[in-house]
Parts: structure tokens; C-alpha cells; sequence
């Protein structure tokens, strides 16, 4: 068995891995996404040698190549993104656009080149190659691209044949490790085997449902040991497709659909009253989604007593506990209080059709996708500088 490919990557706002692209190769920093399908870069314009980061430029690269409107990579395998490509009159090059429920976009050309990653040979593979791109959040400025990683056509997991890969969030640090390919149990960082739960296929296409996405079935919710009182029929997709549960690296906080939220967010208020003090300002939601918001002295440290809020799913659980209940929110102030926010937010407030389990509630966790099993495995992981 050939060893795994191992990428590190830094963890704030994103996951951001570090990998090259191009010949002779260019450094880039791309975020890390399982919600997302085609990879991009944001191209530099200019025909320098020495393009500012985090920049990718295309003229430089011997292997770079656009793909033009009547190749079958724009006619077929593109028309399966959410929004269909366009050609461009003039250069007669395939153009796409990407949007996200963020509200950041991007737009470009699609491209061909060669990734280069680990100990392997250069993969050559589909990217947009973007020439504007917005953001509706603080990014980390390093960041120049996104790594699609979801199960779509274009996506950089099938275009490389990656059947499995896994990766581990450091709770400790901004560290994280990637490792594509199969992990045999004997290289695994840990003692404590996987528990599996399996992934949520549809077949018929349905308007609200994403069928590449790593979509599993949450079960229930507990907050301490106080199960939710959250009907079945809430937790599962309807008949439009709505209401499925996506694991999401490229989502920073975990939301709810609106009856799970307001469960969630009463006991959770419940079991925190007098130990968290309330902001009680109605009209501040941070992120736009996240209402339960409390005050915590400045120089204070967030209680050890909270209860933990544990996500239940078809054999494996999700526990989330202490500091990554809450988030404090950068330049909020309240005399001497700082202002931090409950982790979990209202799909509903989005607006948001679906459940999606982020990457700051997938911490100290071991994550692993399995392609061939279909079927996405958890278990507590080391600091990954240790693996």
C-alpha cells in the first residue's frame, strides 16, 4: 500500500492548506472545502515574473493551459455546477461562476495545470482560474483559492481517483493535517478505532438536496444528558430535498434548521442560567445566523460547568464541549465584558435549507472520508504535529 499524501494546514476562519501549482511550481494557500466542487485560484491579471501573493499567474506556468467552450470539460462535466458556464466571444474560453450561501463569489476561467502534492507525481487537474473574487468574511489573507473537495465531477477528490481521505483540527493550536489516500490502521495516530455512520444517497434530483455532498443523518441532540425534543421528521429531507445534514470543512460554525435551533437554543439557556450572563440585546445577531450571544468579563476565562452539546448520528457521535460553545466576537464590547456567541446558528436566518456541521465543531476530531464505503468515520485525534 502506498503511503498517503500529507498536507499540513493552518485553521482560523478556514482551513488553509499550503500546496503547488504550475511549472515551474508556484506556493499557494487554498482553503480546504468538502462543500464545494470545482478547485479555484485567483489569477494574477498582470504578466510579471513575480506575481504578489497570494496570487496565482498563469503566464509563468509551461503546463497551463484554458479550456476552451467546445472542450468536453465545458460542455459536459461543467454543466453539472450549480451555476451552468458561459463562453467568452472574444477568446472563445469556457467561463464560470461560483457562489456561496456566505455570499461570496468568484469568476473566471476554467483551467488546466498540474498540482503538485507530496512525495507524488504532479496530478494535472481542472481549476477555475479566477479573475475577481469576493468575500463577505474576514478571510485569512493568505488564502488565494479554495480546494474542491466534495464528490462532484470536477471536484479535485475525483479528478485525482481519492477514494479516502481523512484529516485531524488541533483544539490546541491553528495545526491541522490532510492525508490523502488510504490510512491503513496501523499509521493511524490513535488507539481508539472509527465509528462510522453511513452517507445519505438520493438518487431522483431534488431542488433543495445537494446529491455530491458528504450528507449523513443526524439522529437527535443532547445537550448534558437532556435529549431534545425535536421530532424525527425535522431531522430528515423532505420532499423538495431540504433538510439534510452536510459535513462542511469549508463552514466555519455549525447551523440548524429553525425547530432543531430553538430546541437547541432554549435548553441550552436553560442549563447556562447563572453561569452565562445573557447580552440580552435583541437586534445584535453576529454572522447574521447566531442570536444567543452573553457577556463574559475581559479578562474572565469561559466557564468549566457549561454542558456539552452532543450531535447524534447512525453510529457515531459528535461531542461539542467548553470553549468551542462559544466564539467571541472580534471588537464587541460591553464596559468591562467581552461579547461571545453561541457556536450554533438558525439555517433559517441564513437562509440555509439544510444542516451543516462546521469545521470549528470538528476539532480535536479525527474526520475521515470513505468514497468507496460511502461512509464518513470520527474519532478523537492527537495534535496532528505528532503524526
Amino acid at each position: 500500500m502506498n503511503p498517503p499524501n500529507k498536507l499540513l494546514f493552518h485553521h482560523n476562519v478556514s482551513l488553509t492548506v499550503s500546496l503547488s501549482v504550475g511549472t515551474p511550481p508556484q506556493n499557494v494557500s487554498m482553503v480546504l472545502d468538502t462543500g464545494s466542487e470545482l478547485s479555484w485560484l485567483l489569477c494574477s491579471k498582470t504578466s510579471t515574473n513575480h506575481p504578489s501573493p497570494p496570487s496565482f499567474h498563469p503566464f509563468t506556468s509551461s503546463t497551463y493551459s484554458p479550456i476552451p467552450c467546445s472542450s468536453p470539460t465545458c460542455l459536459s462535466q461543467a454543466r453539472d455546477l450549480p451555476i451552468q458556464p458561459t463562453c467568452d466571444p472574444s477568446s472563445h474560453l469556457c467561463q464560470v461562476s461560483l457562489s456561496y450561501a456566505d455570499a461570496s463569489s468568484s469568476s473566471g476561467t476554467l483551467a488546466a495545470d498540474r498540482f503538485h502534492l507530496g512525495n507524488s507525481p504532479p496530478l494535472r487537474t481542472v481549476f477555475g482560474c479566477m479573475s475577481s473574487s469576493y468575500s463577505s468574511a474576514n478571510e485569512d489573507p493568505i488564502t488565494g483559492g479554495l480546494l474542491g473537495m466534495n464528490r462532484g465531477a470536477l471536484s479535485f477528490v475525483t479528478q485525482t481517483a481519492t477514494r479516502r481521505f481523512s484529516y485531524c483540527i488541533s483544539d490546541r493550536d491553528s495545526s491541522g493535517v490532510l492525508l490523502l489516500g488510504d490510512v491503513g490502521s496501523s499509521l493511524l495516530p490513535f488507539s481508539v478505532p472509527l465509528n462510522y455512520t453511513p452517507l445519505v444517497e438520493i438518487a431522483l434530483p431534488l431542488p433543495y438536496f445537494d446529491r455530491v455532498a458528504y450528507s449523513v443523518q443526524l439522529e437527535g441532540i443532547r445537550v448534558g444528558s437532556a435529549l431534545l425534543p425535536i421530532p424525527k421528521s425535522v431531522l430528515v429531507p423532505d420532499h423538495t430535498g431540504a433538510g439534510q445534514t452536510m459535513v462542511d470543512s469549508g463552514t466555519q460554525f455549525t447551523f440548524l434548521l429553525g425547530p432543531a435551533y430553538s430546541a437547541l437554543r432554549s435548553e441550552f439557556s436553560r442549563q447556562t442560567r447563572g453561569v452565562l450572563q445573557l447580552l440580552n440585546e435583541p437586534d445584535f445577531v453576529f454572522q447574521g445566523a447566531f442570536d444567543l450571544c452573553f457577556r463574559i468579563p475581559e479578562r474572565g476565562t469561559i466557564p468549566r460547568q457549561l454542558p456539552p452539546v452532543v450531535l447524534m448520528f447512525r453510529g457515531a457521535e459528535v461531542s461539542v464541549t467548553g470553549e468551542r460553545l462559544l466564539y467571541r466576537v472580534a471588537g464587541e464590547r460591553r464596559g468591562p465584558d467581552a461579547v461571545w456567541c453561541f457556536t450554533f446558528g438558525n439555517s433559517d436566518l441564513v437562509p440555509l435549507e439544510a444542516y451543516v456541521i462546521g469545521h470549528h465543531h470538528q476539532q480535536n476530531v479525527w474526520v475521515e472520508y470513505d468514497l468507496e464505503k460511502r461512509r464518513v468515520g470520527s474519532s478523537l485525534c492527537i495534535s496532528p504535529t505528532r503524526f
